[in-house]
């Protein structure tokens, strides 16, 4: 089996010297859920992270990091990102505001820095998975290091 391409995420970590581990899993067009990656990568659920980006009132786009088998809560995502209400980019917006396409966007190397904000859950994990940039690969990283390269936060985002 051929090494996999890397993508504008993993060379960026490799720049920060972020280790991480790369797990490629077959993907099915008519299942880009992040609950179908978990389970092909054999990752429990709470451990793996979807990044979603949406548009607040006030501060413009934020990227939030929630476990794949969560909701994100439009008023605790407000409140963290302040703003009065956010909502979620349409997926025909994805692409041009991020590079990043559906099922595949990583909270590491979009087109510009927006505030990020991960649910505090990934703190449990001594590992947690998010997205390499491109559907089928998933990067496992220690969760500390992923929120301080992204200049992230851990705040309360579901339920």
């Amino acid at each position: 089996m051929s090494t996999p391409k890397k993508t504008n995420a993993m060379r960026l970590l490799d720049a920060a010297q972020i280790p991480y581990t790369v797990r490629t899993y077959a993907f099915d067009e008519t299942d880009l859920s992040g609950v179908h990656a978990a389970d092909a990568i054999g990752m429990a659920h709470e451990a793996v992270f979807k990044t979603l980006v949406a548009r607040g009132d006030k501060t413009g786009f934020a990227v939030f990091c929630i476990p794949v088998a969560e909701s994100l809560n439009l008023k605790k995502a407000a409140k963290a990102s302040g703003n009065k209400a956010v909502e979620l980019l349409h997926v025909k917006e994805l692409l041009p505001t991020t590079g990043y396409i559906r099922g595949g966007c990583s909270p590491v190397g979009m087109k510009k820095k927006f505030p990020t904000f991960f649910d505090e859950t990934a703190m449990l994990f001594d590992e947690i998975a998010v997205s390499a940039g491109q559907r089928g690969e998933q990067l496992l990283v220690q969760p500390d290091a992923l929120v301080a390269f992204t200049d992230a936060v851990y705040t309360d985002l579901t339920g």
